[in-house]
């Protein structure tokens, strides 16, 4: 996993992870990473500062501290706390049950997903709920018809 810290064309900051750095340019290029302030799909790396430790921090950072410390999480990441990880496991675990609720519980109609929700919306068929694909393009274009579609949840450590 890699965490970029990311640049909107509005120049509203925010930081991401992605599987890997070819994941991440694949994403930007088919417009499916946005800022979360304005949306903005123009997004861009920000400069990031290494994080560069003298000798002098060193020895400070093996000295032992008197403070007690929560037990340690296998394999953190960089710079998260405990707590933050929690949290995020928390959040996909979350993530996965809505994504798994609604694949159990609705019609997968793939590539024909934009005709079926505007049949829906126009009351051609009766609605039902569904899930499928969708390019950003047909997305948007739903989304300014007025029809009300959501991405399904996608985590990193799918195996689709």
């Amino acid at each position: 996993m890699i965490r970029y810290a990311l640049r909107c064309e509005r120049d509203h900051t925010f930081e991401s992870w992605f599987q890997t750095s070819s994941a991440f340019e694949q994403q930007v290029k088919r417009k499916l990473v946005s800022c979360p302030v304005c949306n903005s799909v123009k997004v861009e790396k920000a400069i990031m500062a290494p994080q560069i430790v003298s000798k002098k921090g060193r020895r400070e950072a093996e000295a032992p501290s008197p403070q007690p410390q929560p037990p340690a999480d296998p394999a953190p990441a960089q710079g998260s706390t405990p707590l933050l990880m929690a949290q995020e496991r928390e959040l996909r675990a979350k993530l996965k049950e809505l994504r798994d609720h609604i694949v159990k519980n609705a019609d997968n109609v793939g590539e024909q997903f934009p005709n079926e929700a505007r049949k829906m919306h126009y009351g051609e068929i009766e609605h039902r709920p569904i899930y499928g694909e969708a390019s950003p393009e047909e997305a948007r274009a739903l989304i300014d018809e007025g029809v009300e579609v959501s991405p399904l949840p996608v985590l990193p450590d799918d195996r689709n």
